[in-house]
């Protein structure tokens, strides 16, 4: 008897210490304080900006807008759209580019924008639909989209973001290896990593390198295309890869704790990176279920230092009132535009 009782115990203190080292790394104890150095407002008619990408040669921001609300609580999902947003004109309105596209079934996740050599302008949509995620190849010419094609993939399993390398050639992020299921929702209890990346050469999609990563999330590559960056959201940490730009082979060669669940990163002319982050993820989880709670928002700055090497800051927190749940910080000169993944308005900011 005495041995099952404390068999009992040491169970009850495995678990205890689990649940706490759980909800410590959800970022539970970490302080918010609200800090911003310029002013801020508020645009309202996008839903869900999950990510947002600015062409930096005109100031046109393209937002991923889809109702994640009206999805997971309602169970009535409505159709997603992508926004153009002028940057140069404060009073500006966004604009659905997609309010004529052929699909009822369009629910945008994460985006890229890809110039190629004579100046055609490439983007790429992870689109989310009920009978299988889909890349979407648009066009933009003349201020319009113009779907080009939807390419599909049994590797495009959990798709998350993407970055465009090439006029038909892409990585992807894959949050989980898996689908939806009882199974995946224990791994994620137990912290374990099933994410990858995916590259699609324009004819083949394989995996890379990088597998059993900890949710898989924001990509992008360097100015050159020699680096390639990842985000892992519940692993709190930016990895690092060479690129090998003819083969698309990725190599890790260093990595950074973020301490803050990590998400889509955009980057600025300089090389910077700019990511979009849940400092408190549990705090995340409700406020996907309840629109009437609130989940902080914080976006860093990553200054590249050279040799694999950043200087991390933040530059925007906030406690969910004035935006919660950001998941993309994307900067234009003196502008910072946050994205949340569910609220029905994007943030901007002008920095000082």
């Amino acid at each position: 008897m005495k041995k099952s009782i404390r068999i009992i115990l040491l169970l009850i203190l495995v678990l205890g210490i689990f649940a706490f080292k759980s909800v410590y790394q959800s970022g539970a104890f970490k302080t918010i304080v609200n800090s911003f150095s310029g002013t801020t407002r508020q645009v309202d008619g996008i839903v869900g900006a999950e990510d947002i990408t600015i062409d930096q040669s005109t100031g046109i921001a393209f937002i991923s807008s889809d109702d994640r609300w009206a999805t997971k609580i309602y169970k009535k999902p409505v159709k997603g759209a992508i926004y153009s947003l002028n940057l140069n004109d404060s009073t500006s309105k966004p604009v659905n580019l997609t309010l004529d596209l052929d699909q009822q079934d369009f629910h945008p996740h994460g985006i890229s924008l890809y110039q190629t050599p004579q100046g055609k302008k490439i983007l790429f949509v992870v689109n989310h639909r009920n009978d299988g995620n889909v890349i979407e190849r648009f066009e933009y010419r003349n201020d319009s989209l113009i779907l080009i094609e939807s390419i599909p993939d049994d590797l495009i399993i959990s798709p998350n973001d993407i970055i465009g390398v090439g006029e038909r050639s892409f990585y992807i992020t894959n949050d989980h290896n898996e689908k939806l299921s009882t199974w995946r929702y224990v791994k994620d209890l137990l912290a374990i990593g099933n994410g990858n990346v995916c590259y699609f050469d324009g004819e083949k999609m394989t995996i890379t390198s990088i597998e059993g990563m900890k949710y898989a999330n924001g990509i992008a590559v360097s100015l050159d295309g020699k680096k390639l960056y990842l985000t892992s959201t519940t692993g709190k940490c930016l990895y690092i890869y060479d690129r090998d730009i003819p083969s698309g082979k990725l190599v890790e060669v260093a990595r950074m704790d973020n301490g803050t669940g990590v998400d889509n990163i955009e980057m600025d002319t300089k090389g910077d990176l700019w990511i979009g982050c849940h400092p408190q993820m549990l705090k995340f989880i409700t406020h996907s279920k309840n629109e009437d709670a609130c989940s902080p928002s914080e976006i860093i700055k990553l200054t590249n230092l050279g040799n694999d090497k950043f200087r991390q800051e933040t530059i925007y927190m906030n406690n969910g009132k004035e935006i919660s749940a950001s998941s993309v910080g994307a900067v234009y000169k003196d502008l910072l535009v946050i994205g949340p993944v569910f609220q029905r308005h994007i943030t901007i900011g002008k920095m000082k």
